[in-house]
């Protein structure tokens, strides 16, 4: 499969999707969430496909949405970002296809996971990480509220004041504190973390595929069965959020790399 934005290859079995705008360090813009969603829809319906992992080129696994694309081309009628359209539209598609998909998805988090970035790593089965990775529910230190299925999958994983903490705070949980408090499977060094991560790819797809797709199905039905009212309540407020004073001094602050002055506004 060839896309512009994501490398997708397959061995014995294993199919491995690597997130590519390393100059942006994996930064989500609207290309990149077409060939995901397209990629991962590739491994669903292919059969030679057993399992997947999901990794990042470069330095990061990604760094979340690119706020120069934040909105597309789309804005609402008072001209805020159109977030709702692009968390419904390019975001949750891509969290569906993973939690529906009936083989294992593994996240190899080769650096920071960051906003949505981290939403995507903590939607898969199965999350390992190399010891420089680190997660950050980043959006609240532009204005914003945890979203792309964050504020269901971190509390699912860690619990109620863990979740609070990240998704508050905005602060970095490092991959030695992740396997601490649950949030990852398990953490690897840098220099082995390809190879690890490539053989539990390779062990899933050895496999009985349908034993972990029933399995999966268990799951989902347990813990993510609201997954779907979830998730439009994260795109409702997030549109409030995006309305808000306190949005447009986050992302100026960030863009102009300054200290945020929120207002409550």
């Amino acid at each position: 499969m060839q896309l512009e934005t994501v490398n997708v290859s397959l061995e014995e079995g294993a199919a491995t999707i690597e997130l590519n705008r390393p100059e942006a360090l994996n930064a989500w813009n609207g290309q990149f969430g077409e060939d995901l969603l397209a990629a991962l829809r590739g491994a669903a319906e292919d059969d030679a496909v057993r399992a997947v992992r999901i990794t990042g080129a470069g330095r990061a696994f990604s760094s979340g949405a690119d706020l120069k694309d934040i909105s597309g081309d789309d804005l609402t009628p008072e001209g805020r970002p159109n977030v709702y359209k692009v968390l419904t539209e390019r975001y949750h598609p891509i969290m569906h296809a993973i939690r529906e998909m009936e083989k294992p998805v593994v996240a190899a988090v080769n650096g920071p996971a960051v906003g949505i970035g981290c939403s995507l790593a903590l939607c898969c089965d199965l999350v390992v990480a190399a010891e420089s990775a680190y997660f950050l529910l980043a959006f609240v230190n532009i204005g914003l509220v945890a979203d792309g299925g964050s504020s269901l999958f971190v509390p699912a994983r860690i619990g109620l004041t863990r979740a609070t903490e990240m998704a508050m705070l905005g602060e970095r949980v490092s991959a030695a504190q992740a396997l601490d408090w649950g949030l990852v499977n398990s953490v690897h060094s840098d220099e082995s973390f390809t190879e690890q991560s490539a053989a539990l790819a390779a062990r899933l797809a050895r496999g009985p595929t349908r034993a972990y797709a029933a399995t999966k199905r268990e799951l989902n039905n347990r813990v993510y069965s609201n997954m779907a009212e979830q998730l439009e309540l994260e795109a409702t407020l997030q549109q409030q959020m995006a309305g808000t004073d306190d949005f447009l001094e986050g992302v100026g602050a960030f863009l102009q790399k300054r200290p945020a002055g929120f207002s409550g506004r």
